[in-house]
């Protein structure tokens, strides 16, 4: 994983804008209508070029995919996994509940009404893993300009089991793990094919608002604590220093008055095998949070890619304003400015066609993160 030796580098979360046509595409398989695989692949292909190509222009040093082939950040699995069927409604965030009218209305329905787990887990398609890595190796190549580093990013055991239902495993803490046996595959592929592996994990903040949103404050941390070993386990033979990891609040645009602070998790997110956290540090119920690190501070060889862009707002960020957010990640980093890269909060489109922030909007936004950590870099070297 590139560290930001000379100047402070940029990336993002993960999922970027795809082409209308593609939403469309990945709608049909979230409902499990017939699609032709080879129309999907190529459509998948030419929408990854694309938006390999718009992050290079952009100056985003550490790119992706944009997870142009997928259906969401965690319900691609059940295109790649056996042992999925039916569905269920699952629980609604707790200030959404409350205050209905806030919540954005432009979301394709891919995950309404989502698959449950019903019988044994099994990764059956290896092949779409491969498949995607290729795409995106291709497409950096026909770019003729090359990124400093390169992710791939990858949906927790935690948040495929509370996003999708167990009505088969014993027990949580079975199913659970199980998926982290069967998600270890597509990590070890992610890795063997040099890319650095990024664990999205809003399982680990924002279930306090969902899942957990009536119970005490213990009982979530025994939950973190749980999927933090599972992550653990599918992560045996991967060294940390390949993977960073996402922890999230949930990208939808709310109060979030009920959000867990991250003092009262940050302890245990610690405990993660992993070389870098990718965190929110930009929207305004947690931008104050780079004041947490100065208490609780980073392991030693963690690095912080710090949220400096909301994924939730048209608003473009100033690059001042960026450069300000640094400087307060690099103070959060025992002031190394090695240890930090710029980021978003979120993913831009966590779900084929729910981008919050126009297409146009979003290469504006990353462009100004690009030029707010010149600035950054330029007065912390």
């Amino acid at each position: 994983m590139k560290a930001s030796d000379s100047r402070i580098l940029t990336t993002h979360t993960g999922s970027l804008p795809r082409p209308e046509e593609l939403v469309a595409m990945l709608a049909d398989v979230a409902r499990g209508e017939p699609v032709d695989e080879a129309n999907l692949n190529e459509a998948a292909r030419e929408a990854t070029t694309t938006v390999v190509a718009a992050q290079l222009d952009a100056g985003v040093d550490v790119i992706n995919n944009g997870e142009q082939s997928r259906v969401s950040f965690s319900t691609y699995v059940t295109q790649r996994m056996s042992g999925f069927g039916g569905a269920w409604t699952r629980r609604g965030h707790r200030d959404q509940n409350e205050f209905p009218s806030v919540a954005r209305a432009r979301v394709v329905q891919l995950m309404r009404d989502v698959p449950t787990c019903i019988g044994p887990l099994s990764y059956e398609r290896l092949d779409l893993v491969e498949r995607e890595c290729r795409q995106l190796l291709e497409a950096v190549d026909a770019a003729g300009s090359r990124p400093e580093d390169l992710f791939m990013t990858a949906a927790s055991p935690g948040i495929v089991a509370l996003t999708l239902a167990n009505r088969y495993y014993d027990s949580h803490e079975d199913y659970v793990f199980t998926l982290a046996e069967e998600l270890r595959k597509e990590y070890e592929i992610i890795i063997a094919n040099g890319l650095t592996l990024q664990l999205d994990c809003p399982d680990l903040a924002m279930e306090r608002h969902v899942s957990y949103q009536d119970e005490p404050l213990s009982s979530f941390r025994d939950l973190v604590a749980l999927h933090i070993g599972a992550i653990n386990h599918a992560l045996t033979n991967i060294p940390r220093d390949q993977v960073r990891l996402h922890v999230c609040w949930g990208n939808s645009e709310g109060p979030h008055i009920y959000d867990v602070p991250l003092e009262d998790i940050l302890d245990l997110i610690y405990e993660a095998n992993v070389g870098a956290l990718v965190m929110e540090m930009a929207n305004p119920r947690h931008g104050h949070e780079h004041r947490v690190y100065h208490d609780r501070p980073l392991p030693d060889g963690m690095l912080l890619v710090a949220g400096v862009i909301d994924t939730k707002t048209n608003y473009v960020e100033h690059p001042r304003l960026v450069a300000d957010r640094l400087h307060q990640a690099v103070a959060a980093a025992g002031g190394d400015p090695t240890r930090v890269l710029a980021g978003t909060d979120c993913g831009f489109d966590t779900s084929a066609g729910s981008n919050r922030v126009d297409a146009g909007v979003v290469w504006l936004k990353l462009r100004a993160m690009r030029q707010g950590a010149d600035i950054a870099s330029s007065e912390l070297s």
